[in-house]
């Protein structure tokens, strides 16, 4: 691996679907105490118009429509697949990678205490703005996935990974921080692109159906930009996936490739999906202490 970095034809620069207000403006708005920081919040402002499709790799950045809700994937049953987090009321809840916010939100709102982890600056502060809108306590931690000294030991009742693992390109390193702070039995639930899908690219012209544009053992990350947010996706094999868990002290007793609701209306949709599904959701529980 030369550490390079491919960009897919058809991932480019979409329009702006999140702007932000500038915190030194004249009156801004302070936050709350639970957005873990009293400076000046920028404020999310919705747009008027929806973009076009967004690529499935971005996900769920560049979509922050509507109430925030957990969402584990492009047009997937979220509310079937929150049952593999467990019981939210009174839990206390890592999310790894909370992206805009959305799901420590709906977490926080449905009763659970959530840690909120983001390596990325902006949108951390995309996810305090909305915690401070929906007025729920939330603990925000700006720092790398690996990096969780700041939470103490078999403390945490349930660990939740939504497409952020695809930005780890060392999913051990990360997985023993993780298993060190759950509690025994405890669940870690993680989405991520499915493999297959990042193979393929859609052909229109010829014969109206995807083509293979990337071998099944490449180790090159591929690239996405959107609505001002930029990332690389390690693309992780479902068996890869499910040594690393294991080898970590993780019993893996859910593994699931669910097909995406045809009426969806999320905007990381894609034609492909009608081939190939979008996400792959695994849930790993802590073994011994």
């Amino acid at each position: 691996m030369d550490g390079s970095v491919r960009v897919r034809g058809w991932v480019g620069s979409f329009g702006q679907t999140l702007q932000m207000v500038d915190p030194q403006a004249a009156n801004p708005p302070r936050r709350h105490p639970s957005a873990g920081n009293l400076g000046a919040a920028p404020r999310a402002v919705a747009p008027d118009e929806l973009p076009d499709p967004l690529p499935t790799l971005s996900f769920p950045h560049g979509d922050e429509r509507g109430t925030p809700a957990i969402r584990f994937g492009p047009g997937l049953d979220n509310d079937s697949l929150s049952r593999l987090i467990g019981p939210l009321e009174g839990s206390r809840i890592l999310d790894l990678g909370c992206g805009s916010g959305g799901a420590a939100v709906a977490m926080a709102r449905g009763g659970a205490r959530v840690i909120a982890v983001e390596p990325s600056t902006t949108r951390l502060a995309r996810a305090r703005a909305t915690a401070e809108v929906a007025e729920v306590h939330v603990e925000f931690h700006h720092s790398d996935l690996a990096d969780l000294a700041y939470v103490r030991a078999d403390s945490i009742d349930a660990a939740l990974a939504i497409y952020s693992l695809s930005q780890v390109q060392d999913l051990p390193r990360v997985f023993r921080q993780i298993h060190r702070v759950l509690s025994t039995d405890a669940p870690l639930v993680i989405a991520l692109p499915h493999p297959t899908t990042t193979m393929l690219e859609w052909e229109e012209e010829e014969q109206n159906s995807p083509w293979m544009w990337r071998p099944h053992w490449s180790e090159q990350p591929i690239a996405w930009r959107v609505a001002g947010d930029e990332g690389a996706t390690h693309v992780h094999q479902i068996a890869d996936v499910f040594t690393a868990l294991v080898r970590s002290n993780f019993r893996v007793d859910t593994l699931l490739e669910p097909r995406p609701s045809a009426d969806s209306s999320s905007l990381h949709v894609d034609k492909l999906h009608e081939w190939s599904p979008p996400s792959v959701i695994i849930r790993g529980r802590k073994v011994g202490v």
